[in-house]
């Protein structure tokens, strides 16, 4: 059942949208405070679909991402007391306790690695904050963190361009399926270790 194969080749024509830097922009804000889909879903399309802008998509997600990280680390800075009982009840108390341990371990370097990482960067944009980081090495990992990331997905698209996109294309609802697959798994290893 071919499902992924039509919402890819919706994501590309919306990535060719004269909008769609301002809809990347957005989106990389959001998500590294509060938003939970990451900004590589628009940046790789959009890249594969303007190579030549790649890079330029690149510095956009990177910039918009550090705000919105700083945003986070605001949010968290300034008003963790009032977020827990939220954060409790979506479940992510025990992630946030988690981040903490990593922050107590490593510092400054669990944001880089975090920037950099599939792990959802607004957990450690709120902790940073909420455990009074020092604002300047917060932002610094940041940057480095989240541009090394974004510059190489970026990169990857460019450098793929249309063999990339074709292949893509050819095996995007094996790709989604396989997801789907993992994430069921997950939530019922989850399911049955809690029990």
């Amino acid at each position: 059942m071919k499902i992924f194969t039509p919402l890819y080749d919706l994501a590309i024509k919306w990535s060719k949208h004269e909008h769609a830097p301002k809809y990347l922009c957005g989106l990389s804000f959001a998500e590294s405070s509060f938003f939970p889909i990451p900004p590589d879903v628009m940046l790789m399309p959009m890249s594969l679909a303007k190579p030549q802008k790649a890079i330029y998509f690149a510095w956009l997600t990177t910039l918009f991402s550090l705000l919105g990280g700083v945003v986070g680390y605001l949010v968290g800075y300034l008003a963790m007391d009032l977020l827990m009982p939220t954060i409790e009840s979506l479940g992510y108390a025990a992630k946030v306790e988690e981040v903490n341990k990593w922050f107590a371990e490593y510092g400054v370097w669990i944001v880089f690695a975090a920037g950099f990482s599939p792990i959802p960067y607004k957990l450690f944009t709120l902790s940073a904050g909420a455990s009074s980081m020092a604002f300047i090495p917060f932002v610094i990992a940041s940057f480095f963190g989240r541009g090394a990331r974004f510059f190489l997905v970026a990169t990857l698209m460019k450098w793929g361009g249309q063999k990339f996109e074709t292949s893509i294309r050819k095996w995007v609802d094996w790709i989604g399926w396989t997801l789907v697959l993992l994430i069921i798994v997950y939530i019922g290893f989850k399911t049955f270790a809690s029990d």
